[in-house]
């Protein structure tokens, strides 16, 4: 019976610093160029995304910035301001995965993951890429304070 007991204890252990180190990522991220901050957040689905929640420059002559670069037409008229711009992300193994990141700037959306480096959990690294993860672009948001 100890046996079991002391399995179940390193059982749940196990599972409270899985769900420590996977929402690590949940908090407020500064861009790599400063201009804009993106507030990561998990839904009820577990799955993580990542909403724009504040703008160096929130307006364009007078009037909130919209997504006016995106290719589909109908979504131009929308605010830039709360766009979701990280959405689908999965933890596993150590990164958030399977997920995509959307461009504002471009308005273009990309494949993506994310992680942290050597404990550095300060300092958030963002990687979008087409087609395979090895060619991207990859990025460094820090936490914001």
């Amino acid at each position: 019976m100890k046996k079991y007991l002391t399995l179940l204890a390193l059982s749940l252990f196990s599972l409270v610093v899985f769900a420590q180190n996977q929402d690590k990522v949940l908090d407020v991220w500064l861009t790599q160029y400063g201009d804009s901050k993106v507030t990561i957040k998990k839904d009820a689905k577990g799955k993580y995304y990542g909403e724009i929640s504040w703008l160096k420059e929130p307006t364009k002559n007078g009037k909130a910035k919209l997504d006016d670069k995106n290719s589909d037409t109908k979504l131009q008229t929308r605010p830039i301001m709360g766009l979701r711009m990280l959405d689908g992300f999965v933890y596993k193994d150590g990164e958030w995965e399977n997920g995509t990141i959307y461009n504002p700037k471009e308005g273009k959306t990309y494949k993506c993951y994310m992680w942290f480096e050597d404990n550095d959990y300060s300092k958030l690294h963002v990687k979008g890429y087409i087609g395979f993860s090895l060619i991207g672009k990859q990025v460094i948001w820090t936490r914001s304070k």
